[in-house]
């Protein structure tokens, strides 16, 4: 089985505050184009079966950079919905819950159209979206690309190695990164994490 490569968006304003941003459709920064730019040669060194972008603008705009043609946007490779937390910060959060984890605690109600998502629904997004994958794997040659965001990668990867949507918080996962998943004697496993050329 080919291999799937994870590319989180390039940064935005609020990814570089750290503010949670699931639904609010921020920019890039002209360094996250910079480092979307970047990523060029890590895909074009592959044959892409594949690929798969959020609807969301920072998504798309970096799946564009990338050199990315006939990519599918689904709605499951959205952000997590942060609900109540939108726009805020872990600090921020912290000051009124001090143990506070987004990975097992997840969010406080938000607007009716916006009211936030548990880890486990988050999880269950990203099983849909790898059945999607593996979909794509079995009918077409060359590995898939998923071009999303940071918190539902991270989401997306534990599920892919049998863990739960909590073991998300493992995996730290910068912007404008590529990584990889595949295969080892017929179980998956990270290939590579958190890549960018030269590193």
């Amino acid at each position: 089985m080919s291999d799937v490569f994870l590319v989180r968006h390039g940064e935005t304003e609020w990814s570089r505050s750290g503010r949670h941003t699931g639904w609010t459709d921020v920019p890039l920064t002209e360094r996250g184009r910079e480092e979307a730019r970047q990523l060029v040669p890590l895909i074009r060194s592959h044959r892409i079966g594949a690929a798969f972008v959020s609807p969301s603008q920072r998504a798309r705009e970096t799946a564009e950079l990338i050199g990315l043609h006939d990519v599918r946007v689904d709605p499951d490779l959205r952000e997590w919905d942060y609900g109540g937390y939108e726009g805020i910060t872990t600090v921020e959060i912290q000051r009124t819950r001090p143990d506070w984890f987004l990975f097992t605690d997840g969010v406080v109600p938000g607007p009716p159209d916006h009211p936030g998502e548990t880890p486990e629904q988050v999880g269950h997004r990203a099983d849909r979206m790898l059945a999607k994958v593996d979909a794509a794997l079995a009918n077409t040659e060359g590995c898939v690309v998923l071009v999303a965001h940071g918190h539902f990668l991270r989401v997306l990867t534990a599920r892919r190695l049998g863990l739960p949507a909590s073991g998300g918080a493992l995996f730290q996962l910068a912007t404008g990164t590529v990584c990889r998943l595949g295969t080892e004697h017929g179980r998956p496993v990270i290939a590579g994490w958190n890549v960018r050329p030269g590193a």
